[in-house]
């Protein structure tokens, strides 16, 4: 028995060591964590193992020899309990009474024939509520007394890191990192005819090659669905339509120069004369700072035509 719990307090003892140097280590951002490293989970399972597989071999060795000497003191195997031990372990963390006992903790309560019996609540589930009780404690002073960060605290404070840490490395690239609010309309020949390529592979099947439509709208004229402009098509063509009808988000086949070679194209194609235009689809769109075109009643302009 004394042998159980040693194997147990060492492999404890192993794992509470690992995670020690684990967490200091973790907490200076060593790229090299031992979290993350394979080889040392490696090492710390084959360690188990081998302390596992030790204490097996103690314990058939152990059995072996007690049985050697049961058969010399003439005790038979049959009489031996051997999981005398575990017994003695579920009682004491359940504390149950034996039916032999049971007259010590019967109540008065009898209800045709159903007694009742004044059972101890089990250790195991009291111990569990009591930490229950000190967790909560803590709980509270930590994050309600003492201010600590709470998971939104901490959700701002990494937003905010990832952003530093994308400024750094945008000032260190060569090239921009490109999204819907960093696009551009690009107007270069070499741009555009790569624009257009990726359009007559990807989009042509449902937007017609020279724009005016299929499945999908018409491209060539200033009415839109998701809205227009150098943004929203590239948020667009990005994302993806509409859930259920439009077309699918081309980000994970599509890198963002193309995405943005293929929005120019697709704005340069504004005002052409497509074979068979489809219908006008969506909202007119017009640009931040365009002046909105203003079409006033008959009415109104036989009136101003009169004074």
């Amino acid at each position: 028995m004394k042998k159980y719990f040693q194997s147990i307090a060492y492999i404890i003892f192993v794992a509470v060591t690992f995670f020690a140097i684990a967490t200091a280590i973790k907490s200076y951002e060593n790229p090299f964590s031992l979290y993350e490293n394979p080889l040392v989970w490696i090492a710390i399972i084959a360690l188990v193992t081998v302390v596992i597989l030790k204490e097996a071999l103690n314990v058939v060795a152990q059995q072996k020899a007690e049985q050697l000497q049961f058969e010399k003191e003439g005790i038979k195997p049959e009489e031996i309990d051997n999981w005398a031990w575990v017994k003695k372990i579920i009682n004491k963390w359940t504390a149950a009474k034996a039916i032999e006992e049971e007259d010590e903790i019967i109540l008065d309560h009898n209800y045709d024939g159903i007694k009742e019996l004044d059972n101890n609540l089990p250790p195991w589930w009291l111990y569990m509520f009591y930490a229950t009780i000190v967790f909560a404690a803590v709980y509270l002073i930590r994050y309600h007394v003492l201010g600590a960060n709470n998971q939104e605290m901490e959700y701002a404070q990494a937003v905010e890191k990832a952003k530093r840490e994308l400024a750094v490395f945008q000032s260190n690239s060569n090239e921009a990192i490109i999204d819907a609010e960093t696009a551009t309309v690009l107007t270069d020949a070499g741009d555009l005819s790569r624009g257009k390529a990726v359009y007559n592979l990807n989009c042509a099947a449902c937007h017609v090659a020279d724009g005016g439509g299929g499945i999908g709208p018409n491209l060539t004229d200033q009415y839109w669905i998701l809205g227009g402009g150098i943004k929203n098509i590239f948020n667009t063509i990005s994302n993806g339509g509409r859930d259920g009808k439009g077309m699918v988000a081309w980000n994970k086949t599509l890198k963002p120069k193309d995405i943005q070679k293929v929005a120019s194209y697709i704005i340069s194609l504004q005002g052409t004369t497509p074979a068979k235009p489809k219908q006008p689809q969506g909202e007119l769109y017009k640009e931040e700072g365009e002046a909105p075109t203003v079409t006033e009643p008959i009415e109104e302009q036989s009136k101003d035509s009169i004074q």
